[in-house]
């Protein structure tokens, strides 16, 4: 028995494209440069206006596993705000965060022209198989495509691994009689009785929400059609994912895992939607807010409640926007964006300003390892996330200090927080070693207890392995610092980028304060840490754009295919997101972009590959055939003049600009007391405790240099500059770290 993957090459629908072209290099690049509370007239800019010229009043908010992280633009200030996150209900963080900037920044939410929101509850669900109760109808003979999965093996010598476990037991899922080759006929007729058999099973067994995945649907979905009409006639209470609109593209197991993940979501995602949209209500919000999807673009509550799947990345996702326009200001277009929050450290890379969007992506993977995760066959910002985050949790281990992936999340959070915690953290460690201020930590929200830490990491890591406090708490960062460092090769070396040619940009609560230790193991020459670091993604929210995009697959050997069977299946791909726009519902108009995932005739995997903007006329397949050559030779230094190429999987996009900040081009007004302040930290790599400089950013006047050992101390999170690097404040608003190299 074929699997879908192993099918021949399919003939394809036809096609034209519409609207303004533009290559996703063209596509937007705005600017972030936002100030703590500081007004916007303090910059040689315009106000922020929507098309009528009033000026914008926006909030956003990024609910992460420790933190829910607030910026609000009111036309002439930023302000920021970090609540800690609030597990079992995040809209209690939520409201605590609004009512917070209605007494600090005279937030109104009647006055909101718009609210911008990124969320993990989609990951969480999935990871902590939290979802509803869900059925899967599938065709006869493949009811056991979760369990068995890929054969490749992550580990290819441990006898011990686990496979991902699926979010499905055999017992919910269910066959039917019916089949459909890979070019779309209709081999086998979809079968009347095994249907009414599998309907009469599911209505027996309670399920909340039914994926449909069936083979080749993505070349032929009128039997994924004719059982979701079924399923809403008989059962109208459940709700229905049929994979030729969730996933519409070959490879059956991914389809099936990406459909069933759909489902599984519909039912949290709503009810979070729902519960979010009336709070928000409640508060007086009378605008329609909007959601981060993976790709890094905004959609509508409504889609989000249709296709839940498309935002399990979304907080991250907005992290790698505000990444790339930091790093565009300053000049940089090659950027590695390094996120680290309370719970986890997540690293993406941008490539000649553009993010590097992956077509798969894998949720809870095992130490990084492809293959290790669920498969999510939608696409996303390329990231790779791990358990290494300022809650992260230290112990003593078989002689060694271990760091992660468990966190003290926000409840109870780390030790010195003072509410409970009793296992050392990357936090507590950090306060040992001098390098935060236990009376400064998050604008002074939160004081922190450095006797209670000390006592943690000496009981939980000092005894057991006969360190002094001090080290031990060295240790814990070091350790920390070098499970990133394998993370971040992986996502620059092992994938083909020099990191002296790349840029990071540090942001969450606790990427500033290990960026530089990191850059400089790695081999990255600078870092750029951004204003509102802290809030990093928040911020990204603010300048994101409404994004729809559609796919499908149809394997083409460009050699032989014209101009007008590409017109036609753009085309297709054209009316399936205009539809999506329509309930967008926002003014103005598109700006189109195309890509295909493409390779040698004989490979088994693809490569992203841009196509080229305009007309598709009878030339486009031999320009999207270049295209693909020259991407294939800048990825892996060699080009094979002699294959055919294909392409497999064919995307258009469309993005709707919206409002955003204008570029901060003046001078920074800053604080007038600029004393000097210092304090002992913990550098044992140049001697041990060393006197430190200790600087509020806001003291730093625009081309400043301060050598290290020094500390900037922000509202929302700290930046360490140790011995040897140099930090510069730019006109621009940030803070750029020049990198020694490592001795």
């Amino acid at each position: 028995m074929l699997s879908e993957n192993d099918q021949a090459k399919r003939s394809i629908a036809p096609n034209r494209s519409h609207g303004e072209f533009k290559s996703p290099t063209n596509i937007l690049t705005s600017a972030f440069k936002f100030r703590h509370n500081l007004p916007i007239t303090n910059y040689a800019t315009s106000f922020i206006h929507d098309k009528i010229g009033k000026l914008m009043k926006r909030i956003a908010f990024d609910i992460g596993g420790t933190f829910t992280d607030f910026v609000y633009e009111d036309g002439k200030t930023i302000h920021t705000l970090k609540v800690p996150t609030t597990p079992d209900d995040p809209a209690v963080a939520v409201i605590k965060g609004f009512n917070q900037l209605e007494e600090t920044a005279k937030l109104s939410a009647s006055t909101l022209d718009a609210a911008l929101h990124a969320t993990t509850v989609a990951t969480n669900a999935i990871i902590e198989r939290k979802g509803g109760k869900t059925a899967l109808i599938t065709t006869a003979g493949f009811r056991d495509v979760l369990i068995i999965g890929r054969q490749k093996r992550y580990e290819t010598y441990d006898l011990y691994i686990k496979p991902p476990k699926p979010l499905l037991q055999r017992r919910n899922i269910f066959e039917v009689v019916e089949r459909v080759s890979f070019n779309g006929d209709v081999v086998t007729p979809l079968d009347e009785n095994s249907l009414d058999i599998a309907i009469s099973n599911i209505a027996n067994g309670k399920y909340e929400t039914v994926a449909v995945v069936l083979l080749h649907a993505y070349a032929a979905p009128t039997h994924e059609i004719l059982i979701r009409e079924r399923l809403r006639k008989q059962l109208p209470n459940l709700d229905v994912s049929i994979s030729s609109e969730v996933s519409p593209k070959f490879r059956e197991y991914e389809r099936a895992n990406t459909t069933v993940a759909n489902s599984y979501l519909k039912p949290v995602v709503s009810r979070y939607v729902a519960h979010l949209s009336n709070t928000l209500t409640e508060k007086g919000f009378q605008k329609e807010f909007f959601i981060m999807q993976s790709s890094g673009g905004l959609v509508s509550p409504g889609f989000v409640r249709e296709f839940p799947i498309r935002i399990v990345e979304s907080g991250p996702a907005a992290g790698v926007l505000m990444a790339r326009d930091a790093a565009t200001q300053e000049g940089f277009d090659q950027v590695i964006s390094f996120d680290m929050g309370g719970t986890t450290a997540k690293l993406g890379a941008v490539d000649d300003g553009i993010p590097s969007i992956s077509p798969t992506f894998e949720v809870d993977p095992v130490k990084y390892k492809r293959g290790s995760g669920l498969p999510i066959n939608t696409p996303a910002v390329e990231l790779l996330e791990i358990g290494a985050g300022g809650g992260s949790v230290a112990r003593a281990e078989l002689g060694t200090i271990a760091v992660g992936p468990k966190s003290a999340g926000a409840v109870p959070g780390p030790v010195c927080y003072g509410r409970g915690g009793s296992e050392p953290t990357v936090t507590d460690a950090n306060l040992v070693l001098g390098y935060l201020d236990p009376a400064y930590f998050n604008d002074g929200a939160i004081s922190l207890d450095t006797d209670a830490a000390r006592e943690a990491i000496r009981q939980g890591i000092g005894k057991p392995l006969n360190l002094s406090t001090e080290d031990a708490a060295w240790g814990i960062h070091l350790i920390a610092t070098n499970n990133m460092e394998h993370a971040i090769r992986i996502v620059l070396v092992e994938r083909g980028r020099d990191p002296r040619r790349y840029a990071m940009v540090a942001f969450g609560g606790a990427g500033p304060l290990h960026a530089c230790r990191l850059a400089r193991k790695i081999g990255v020459p600078q870092v750029i840490i951004p204003q509102n670091a802290g809030v990093g993604s928040a911020v990204g929210l603010l300048g994101a754009d409404a994004r729809l995009d559609a796919s499908t697959t149809r394997i083409l050997r460009l050699d032989a295919t014209d101009g007008k069977t590409l017109r036609g299946l753009y085309d297709d791909l054209e009316k399936r997101v205009q539809t999506d726009l329509e309930k967008l519902a926002l003014p103005g108009k598109p700006i189109w972009s195309r890509f295909a995932y493409m390779r040698f005739s004989g490979q088994g995997f693809e490569i992203h590959v841009p196509l080229p903007a305009g007309p598709i006329d009878d030339y486009y397949p031999a320009a999207a055939e270049a295209a693909f050559r020259s991407a294939y030779s800048t990825r892996h230094r060699f080009i094979d003049e002699e294959s055919a190429v294909e392409a497999v999987d064919w995307y258009l996009v469309a993005t709707m600009e919206t409002a955003k900040p204008e570029p901060f081009l003046d001078t920074i007004i800053n604080n007038e007391n600029n004393e000097s302040k210092s304090r002992q930290a913990y550098f044992p790599d140049a001697g041990g405790w060393l006197k430190t400089s200790i600087l509020e950013r806001s003291d730093l006047t625009p081309g400043q240099t301060v050598p290290g050992p020094a500390i900037i101390a922000d509202p929302d999170s700290t930046v360490v500059v140790p011995p040897g690097d140099t930090i510069e404040a730019t006109p621009r608003g940030h803070l750029l770290i020049r990198i020694s190299a490592e001795e």
